[in-house]
């Protein structure tokens, strides 16, 4: 949703911005740490960045999935490492930490509090990824057959071939590009010149999916004046918006994501040019998608950070792309942004955001 002008003698909607935005190194494994070990130093660099305490904050927001950790409630050990006590103002989706931060947006639209901590973070290393997202599928029809995630994708990106909408020589082209911006990005899994590799799913080569790995990811938001006080150049939310498609993947057009262009449209995505853009496509075939959705030509800047195909952290991803967005806006890289979150089986759910710097 975007914010309307407010009628002549009326109070405006707050203002709210990204000012703080801290990750991991993303790593294959991370054995050795626990969730609470692996998400403590981004908290602290995120607070420090804006000379915040715990206390400090008004609201606080996770992200993050039991199924990833195996252990129900898994969320309270990482709350308890953020500090619960006193006892805070405090909530957890089941959902990327994008998601997370759309509740402590409308948090602080509310005027109940004036700054936010966002964080989510994953650990796919333990299991099967590939198995334990079939969870998210319709649990009559298309649970009980267990198509992995790859082979979903794959799927879809034979739909966009078949459509003449891409073909795998410009699937490589996305890999590439992607990775090669991701070597300017010191937090990444894989960066310059990886291998295609050989087909995991026909039409998908091993280079064409993301990597299977660990990390976390945290923001501070705040409201209004707090947040000129808190960073230079806030990177300020014009609109953001979520939009899901139909679970039932039988009844999707899986080359278009109308869902996509919903939630940039009401997000005010389309009413003035964006220069950079970071999309949440982990395999390649759903870049060429996201791009048709969203509109964007070869003068956008898609993916400098190198996207969720250098570094993948289920549960994280999404909140990285606004991160990312935003931290290219607080280094005077960016004035107008554009982030986006999936969650689901061939971009089922959506989330876009739009941010915007001060001259």
């Amino acid at each position: 949703m975007t914010r309307e002008a407010p009628e002549a003698g009326a109070e405006g909607p707050r203002d709210i911005a990204v000012v703080a935005f801290a990750q991991t190194d993303h790593r294959r494994t991370s054995a050795e740490l626990s969730e609470v070990e692996m998400l403590m130093p981004v908290l602290h660099e995120v607070l420090e960045a804006t000379g915040l305490k715990t206390a400090d904050i008004g609201f606080t927001c996770s992200g993050s999935s039991d199924y990833l950790a195996g252990r129900a409630f898994s969320f309270t050990m990482a709350l308890d490492g953020v500090g619960a006590w006193p006892p805070i103002s405090e909530s957890h989706v089941e959902m990327d930490g994008a998601w997370a931060l759309y509740e402590a947006w409308t948090k602080l639209l509310t005027g109940d509090a004036d700054t936010a901590l966002v964080y989510s973070y994953g650990k796919s290393s333990p299991g099967s990824v590939r198995d334990v997202l079939t969870r998210q599928l319709d649990p009559y029809y298309v649970a009980p057959l267990w198509p992995d995630s790859v082979a979903l994708a794959a799927l879809q990106a034979q739909a966009l071939i078949d459509a003449g909408e891409t073909d795998e020589p410009a699937l490589a082209g996305v890999a590439a590009r992607s990775r090669a911006s991701a070597t300017a990005n010191s937090h990444a899994q894989l960066s310059g010149s990886v291998p295609h590799g050989d087909y995991l799913v026909r039409p998908l080569r091993r280079g064409d999916c993301p990597p299977i790995g660990d990390g976390a990811a945290a923001v501070v938001l705040a409201a209004g004046e707090r947040a000129r006080e808190l960073c230079p150049r806030p990177a300020w939310i014009r609109g953001i918006d979520h939009r899901i498609e139909a679970h039932g993947l039988g009844v999707r057009d899986l080359t278009d994501s109308p869902s996509t262009r919903l939630a940039a449209e009401k997000a005010g995505a389309f009413e003035r040019p964006v220069d950079t853009a970071e999309l949440h496509a982990p395999f390649t075939s759903q870049e060429v998608i996201l791009r048709k959705a969203l509109r964007l030509d070869d003068g956008v800047a898609v993916n400098p950070s190198g996207g969720a195909l250098a570094a993948n952290p289920v549960m994280a991803a999404g909140l990285i792309r606004i991160g990312e967005a935003a931290a290219r806006i607080h280094r005077g890289e960016s004035d107008r942004a554009l982030a986006h979150a999936t969650s689901g089986p061939c971009l089922q759910q959506n989330l876009v955001a739009v941010l915007e710097g001060e001259s």
